[in-house]
C-alpha cells in the first residue's frame, strides 16, 4: 500500500508548510505529496490534484489533511470519493479513512463535504456583503484605469495628430492594444 498526499491552498499568500508537515505526520513521504498553490478547491482544473489521481493504484491510499482541500462542493467530493472507491483506492481524510461501502463512513463523508461547501458559500456571502457595504460607503470603486488623466488626454492627443499608430500608442504607454482602443472611445 502506498502513500500519496495532497495539499492545496487558494491564495498566493496562503503558505503550505502546515499541510505538508500533517501529511508527513500521516506517513506520506515528501516526494509522494502533490500541491496546489493559489487554486481554490470550487475550481475543478488543478493539476496537483490531477497529479495525485493519476499517481494513485489500486491498493494505495490518498491522503488529504481535510476534506475542504479535497472539494469545495457536495457533487465534486462525492464525484472524486467515487471514482476513488471505483478504482479500489482508499481515502484518508486527515487520518481517518472514508469507506464507501460502509453506510457511518459515507454519512461521515457527505456531511464533511456538506460542511466544505457550506463554508464557501458562507465566505461567498460575506465577501458580497462586505464589497455592498463598501459601494455604499463609496470605498468600491472597481478596477483603476491605467492611465491617469492627463496620460489619457496625451494619448488621446497623440491619436488625433495621425503621427502615431495603435501599436505605437500601446508601446509608448506601456499599454495594450485593447487598452488604448477603450480610452480613445471613453470620454471622447
Amino acid at each position: 500500500m502506498v502513500l500519496v498526499g495532497y495539499a492545496r491552498c487558494s491564495t498566493d499568500e496562503q503558505d503550505l508548510t502546515a499541510q505538508r508537515e500533517r501529511l508527513r505526520e500521516l506517513g506520506v513521504p515528501d516526494d509522494r505529496m502533490y500541491l496546489d498553490h493559489g487554486l481554490t478547491g470550487t475550481n475543478r482544473n488543478r493539476p496537483g490534484l490531477d497529479q495525485a489521481l493519476a499517481a494513485v493504484r489500486t491498493g494505495d491510499t490518498l491522503v488529504v489533511p481535510k476534506l475542504d482541500r479535497l472539494a469545495r462542493s457536495v457533487p465534486d467530493a462525492r464525484s472524486i470519493g467515487d471514482d476513488l472507491a471505483g478504482r479500489g483506492i482508499k481515502l484518508s481524510l486527515g487520518g481517518q479513512v472514508y469507506d464507501p461501502t460502509d453506510p457511518m463512513g459515507k454519512m461521515f463523508f457527505n456531511i464533511l463535504a456538506t460542511f466544505a461547501e457550506f463554508e464557501v458559500d458562507l465566505l461567498r456571502l460575506r465577501t458580497r456583503e462586505g464589497m455592498a457595504v463598501a459601494r455604499a460607503k463609496g470605498r468600491l470603486r472597481g478596477r483603476q484605469p491605467k492611465l491617469s488623466t492627463k496620460q489619457q488626454t496625451e494619448l488621446r492627443r497623440m491619436h488625433a495628430s495621425g503621427e502615431y499608430s495603435i501599436t505605437d500608442l500601446a508601446e509608448l504607454f506601456s499599454i495594450s492594444r485593447p487598452t488604448v482602443y477603450r480610452t480613445l472611445r471613453s470620454n471622447s
